[in-house]
């Protein structure tokens, strides 16, 4: 998998939001000439990341399968729960697969008007009945992850605004939770609808200690089984790799590929990195946000942190939903590969597509 380590420059130039959100979507029309065509779509600011970039005729995106809501977990329970990093911990009865799908033009602004006739969806090399096509914005289920420790003390104040600034984006219908991390994960908000809470327990947090990133993620995860929508993201900001976490790489991968939960990250960091774990930290936030069919951002100035949280938001907010039912349904606890192909107007650039690359079938 080829990955493209971008970073955002000092001046995203994010446009107004409002304007952003407000713009109407535009109809994509197949034979229109190349600038009347590239009119046609929403254009957002560009989008630096570093995440699967794939062409039109090889695009590999993953389901989002309806799952029975489990039962609620706490925050210690969820950490003292065992792992194992090749056995499944979420197997779904597959009914309808739900796919969610970000396309972005060359120069990675969202592309939104294309039509259900422009996707193909294949499980394995079957291709698949597209029955539900969607582009409206849903309600999500939000949470963030939000680095606490000691390095993050001179970035606090940018990093709560971008987390203000990314709820922001929010429906009146969407629920968002905060877990904080340091030494250890601790769950500052539950599922909670009133952005002026969580801005308020926001304040209180104070950066000391390490770096237990990849725990944080597991009680991030653990916490969506609790979700009210079937669309659940997260978005984790943090300035390094992590250092003191009881659960591996590996341990975690396996569980956001299982998982049907999107996951963006914001990596903040020095121009250069004083130890092996801050090194390594970029490209964690990166593979963990592409398993997940999320994106990954990476950028040097903390003032660029709320329009980098806000672009996020707004990607969230013009995503296709995609639906079929498998034309052979299988129990049989495996993996099933997903590839979609764009069928994009005439005239267009090259398009690309973010998403999973498959999903684990119920044993049952």
């Amino acid at each position: 998998m080829t990955r493209r380590h971008q970073r955002e420059s000092n001046d995203p130039g994010t446009p107004n939001r409002t304007l952003a959100k407000a713009t109407p979507r535009a109809s994509l029309q197949t034979g229109l000439p190349l600038a009347a065509t590239l009119l046609a779509y929403l254009t957002l600011t560009s989008l630096a990341a570093f995440a699967q970039n794939t062409d039109v005729d090889d695009v590999h995106i993953a389901p989002r399968i309806e799952t029975d809501k489990p039962g609620q977990i706490s925050s210690e329970a969820a950490l003292e729960d065992t792992v194992r990093a090749h056995a499944p911990l979420i197997k779904s009865k597959v009914d309808l697969v739900l796919v969610p799908v970000t396309v972005t033009d060359p120069m990675n602004r969202l592309v939104t008007g294309l039509d259900k006739e422009n996707f193909a969806i294949f499980e394995g090399k079957d291709r698949q009945e597209v029955r539900h096509f969607s582009s409206e914005d849903a309600p999500i289920s939000l949470g963030v992850i939000f680095d606490m420790s000691g390095s993050m003390s001179s970035k606090i104040e940018r990093a709560r605004e971008a987390v203000m600034e990314f709820f922001k984006t929010a429906n009146p219908q969407d629920e968002f939770f905060l877990i904080a991390f340091a030494d250890k994960p601790e769950e500052i908000s539950d599922f909670t609808n009133s952005v002026d809470d969580l801005q308020g327990k926001l304040v209180y947090t104070v950066p000391k200690g390490r770096t237990a990133l990849l725990d944080a993620i597991y009680l991030g995860l653990s916490k969506m089984r609790q979700a009210k929508y079937p669309k659940k993201s997260l978005l984790i900001i943090s300035d390094g790799g992590d250092n003191h976490s009881r659960y591996t790489e590996g341990e975690i991968k396996s569980l956001v590929k299982e998982a049907d939960v999107m996951i963006y990250s914001i990596g903040i960091y020095d121009h250069y990195f004083q130890t092996e774990e801050e090194r390594l930290g970029p490209q964690l936030l990166s593979d963990i946000s592409e398993l997940s069919g999320g994106r990954s951002f990476t950028i040097d100035n903390p003032n660029d942190l709320a329009d980098v949280a806000t672009k996020i938001g707004i990607e969230l907010r013009n995503q296709y939903v995609l639906g079929y039912r498998p034309k052979n349904p299988g129990h049989d606890g495996k993996w099933h590969k997903i590839k979609v192909k764009l069928l994009p107007p005439k005239g267009l650039p090259p398009l690309h597509v973010y998403a999973k690359t498959g999903y684990y079938a119920s044993s049952q």
